[in-house]
C-alpha cells in the first residue's frame, strides 16, 4: 500500500505531467494563431482580428450591392427580350 508521502509524490508527478502537456498545447495553439494571423495579413492585408472583421463587413456590403446590380441587370435583359 502507498503511504501518504508516496501518494503526494505521485500526485505531484501527475500534476507535473499535466502542466507539461498544457504548455505543449499552448505552444501549439500559439503557432496556429501566428500562422493564421500571417495568412490574414498576406491574403487580406489585415494585421488584427478587428481589421479583418471590418473588412468582412465591407466585403459583405459590396457583395449585397453587386447582387442587387446583377438582379437589376437580369430584369432589364428579361424585359428587353420578352418584349420582342
Amino acid at each position: 500500500m502507498l503511504n501518504m508521502k508516496e501518494l503526494d509524490e505521485q500526485g505531484l508527478l501527475d500534476l507535473k505531467e499535466k502542466i507539461t502537456e498544457a504548455k505543449s498545447t499552448v505552444s501549439e495553439l500559439k503557432g496556429h494563431q501566428t500562422a493564421l494571423t500571417n495568412q490574414l495579413k498576406s491574403d487580406y492585408g489585415c494585421k488584427t482580428i478587428e481589421e479583418a472583421e471590418k473588412k468582412l463587413k465591407t466585403m459583405k456590403s459590396e457583395i449585397t450591392s453587386l447582387d442587387e446590380q446583377i438582379e437589376e441587370g437580369v430584369k432589364e435583359l428579361e424585359e428587353k427580350y420578352n418584349e420582342k
